[in-house]
């Protein structure tokens, strides 16, 4: 009888609800610290499929839950992270594909979230996919973004509005015009990484990428932050992943791990992040750890 108890007691389910539990605590006494000056970061990884774009929702919703001012650039032509924030992006809309391509200045575009007070989206539209293409023969095409950011912060201090905490750019899973004028916009890159076989390999590549960009066009850039995400704890395989990749980049890699969830993936067909879908779940706990973890960070 004590060993079926023991059992029972050890079972994956009773261990994740003693983590979430023991998550849940942390979170409740944890202070989100503004940064010293506005961190930009490109949410960036060439393969699809890896939680990119939930990450950076769900990082910046988290992150604005904790009362930091955060503006969230969708510059995916999919426009996931327009829809898990509720925000409209048909073709009708002023949208980021104006400001790369017209010239609109960024805060005429801004979408305010519903659930998030401090939190903006600049949303996309199927017309980014174009923007690819009309970019070629523009000026300084590779800094548009940059520079559309700029005048944005510039017109909030002239303004009188508070500064932006965090700037997060929801990058294509490409390496096209969109994708270079985001890290060229940028000084970080959050790395989402799937806890598979071909983790690290993914990892060279966007990396080796990334250094061509600081040779030629952002020597601020770095690789500053590597998240685990779609972790199965019950599987040897992810586990081996997990430490691979904290061996490799020990000091990007986050002690948090976004675990596999169907919140997660359920949240944007409700317009919602699962911050706000399913707050007690554990892919919303994650998160908010993961966001926390990310504050504590330079």
């Amino acid at each position: 009888m004590a060993n079926s108890k023991g059992s029972q007691e050890d079972t994956p389910l009773m261990r994740q609800l003693r983590q979430d539990t023991q998550l849940r605590r942390k979170l409740e006494n944890a202070t989100f610290e503004a940064p010293a000056e506005t961190r930009i970061i490109s949410v960036a990884n060439q393969k699809g499929g890896v939680g990119k774009t939930s990450t950076a929702v769900n990082v910046a919703a988290a992150l604005a839950q904790g009362g930091l001012h955060v503006l969230l650039i969708d510059a995916d032509p999919q426009g996931n992270a327009s829809t898990a924030l509720g925000v409209e992006h048909d073709p009708d809309i002023a949208s980021l594909y104006d400001v790369l391509v017209d010239d609109k200045p960024l805060h005429e575009i801004l979408v305010p979230s519903e659930q998030f007070e401090t939190l903006q989206c600049a949303p996309a539209t199927i017309d980014l996919s174009g923007a690819e293409i009309e970019l070629v023969p523009m000026v300084a095409r590779e800094s548009r973004m940059k520079n559309a950011i700029r005048a944005y912060i510039e017109h909030r201090e002239q303004a009188g509005e508070p500064r932006l905490d965090y700037i997060f750019i929801d990058c294509p899973p490409s390496l096209g015009l969109l994708t270079i004028n985001s890290l060229v916009a940028a000084r970080e890159v959050l790395m989402p990484i799937q806890a598979e076989y071909y983790a690290l390999e993914g990892i060279a590549m966007l990396w080796k990428n990334i250094e061509l960009i600081q040779q030629h066009l952002n020597s601020d850039l770095r690789v500053s932050t590597i998240l685990l995400t779609m972790y199965d704890g019950r599987t040897r395989l992810a586990s081996q992943v997990a430490e691979d990749v904290r061996e490799h980049f020990p000091e990007q890699t986050l002690q948090t791990l976004i675990p596999r969830s169907v919140r997660i993936s359920e949240a944007p067909s409700y317009g919602e992040t699962v911050i706000t879908y399913d707050p007690g779940s554990t892919g919303a706990l994650a998160y908010r750890a993961a966001a926390h973890e990310i504050s504590t960070r330079s």
